[in-house]
């Protein structure tokens, strides 16, 4: 570890991938060495959260519940989360701070800043909802791009996200650069390929598209088993006829189901990564996904993909996958060799890199601090 920082403060949510990734990139970083501070922000946590980061040994952790930047009339209690995030960071002094929330790099919070884009509104509504951006969220806006450009480095999980999230904040390009996401490879492996499709995701979340998968349910072959919740932070339910619902899992349930699953099914709007694809090409599913940018540069001829909007054409991918067993099997050879590259290992030294980079850059003169 001689050269690189040893302290890293590190921000997330309790809400989808990102917790996904703060966990792993948490996990990581401990093992070598360093010192981290992860504070996460959102819901309760649950239990299941709970465990997983009291299995990282060394790991300090503290969260406060709270709205994120992207939910019903969050500013106040943003702002009360701004003020917590800077009296932690004034106790830890950490030598770089990694954001993984996108409404805090305006503040002073005494160390460089990486700025990770998991996901924004702006990219969001323009791929799910392809309609100019309501009036409503230009506080939104002009707070999240605040942000990104106090920060010394902007990254992404995959590089056609960080060109569409760095045009839409003025973010440039020089200062910006792709990370593609990782796990732990061990975790995940293939164990009984069943007779069914599987999907696990933010039910409710538009993006994900699982509504087009519960259409075609029914003239499918096989059933089809959805994990997550289909209740929406703000309280809409989502139904999905023909499906069966698992509800929220647990880690060592989702491994379960992805293991047993042949058939893995996202066909996403708005995808800037998908680490749910990357765990079920592990665990042996063969991919159908959203025909987007972002899903094509990390998966390229190891997926099948299907335009977001066309219900026969998902329908007729899912069927020869299961008609043809052989296909079928090329297929997750494919899906599982690809994912084998994408180790949180590999990711870790990515950022152990980037914040080695931004420690050298000269000392930014905090004139952006609020």
């Amino acid at each position: 570890m001689a050269g690189y920082p040893q302290r890293i403060l590190l921000t997330g949510d309790t809400v989808g991938g990102v917790w996904t990734f703060v966990t792993e990139l948490s996990a990581s970083l401990v093992r070598q060495g360093v010192q981290v501070q992860l504070a996460t922000f959102g819901p309760a946590v649950t239990e299941s959260q709970r465990a997983r980061v009291g299995s990282i040994k060394g790991l300090n952790w503290e969260h406060r519940i709270a709205k994120l930047e992207w939910m019903n009339d969050p500013w106040a209690e943003v702002d009360a989360g701004g003020a917590w995030l800077e009296r932690l960071a004034g106790k830890f002094k950490a030598d770089v701070v990694h954001l993984n929330t996108l409404a805090y790099g305006d503040r002073d919070l005494s160390a460089p800043i990486v700025q990770t884009a998991h996901s924004c509104v702006l990219s969001w509504w323009a791929n799910v909802k392809k309609t100019k951006l309501p009036q409503e969220w230009n506080q939104y806006r002009d707070r999240v791009e605040a942000s990104l450009q106090c920060a010394e480095l902007l990254t992404a999980p995959s590089a056609a996200a960080l060109a569409e999230i760095a045009s839409y904040y003025k973010i440039e390009t020089g200062n910006a650069v792709s990370i593609h996401n990782g796990v732990d490879l061990s975790e995940f492996q293939p164990l009984s390929s069943e007779p069914f499709i599987f999907s696990a995701c933010r039910l409710w979340d538009e993006a994900k598209n699982l509504v087009a998968l519960a259409e075609v349910a029914p003239k499918l072959r096989w059933p089809v088993y959805l994990a997550g919740s289909a209740i929406s932070p703000t309280g809409g339910t989502t139904a999905f006829q023909s499906c069966r619902l698992l509800g929220e899992l647990g880690r060592d349930e989702l491994r379960t189901w992805y293991g047993r699953a042949s058939i893995y099914v996202l066909p996403a709007k708005y995808e800037p990564f998908g680490l749910s694809v990357l765990e079920a090409a592990l665990s042996g599913c063969a991919l159908v996904l959203g025909d987007l940018p972002s899903l094509r540069e990390i998966w390229g001829d190891a997926a099948i993909f299907v335009n977001p909007g066309d219900r026969n054409g998902l329908r007729r991918e899912i069927d020869r996958l299961i008609r043809d067993r052989r296909y079928r099997n090329v297929m997750v050879k494919r899906a599982l060799s690809r994912a084998t590259e994408f180790s949180i290992d590999r990711m870790a030294a990515s950022y152990l890199s980037v914040y080695n980079s931004v420690v050298k850059m000269s000392r930014r003169s905090y004139a952006c601090a609020s």
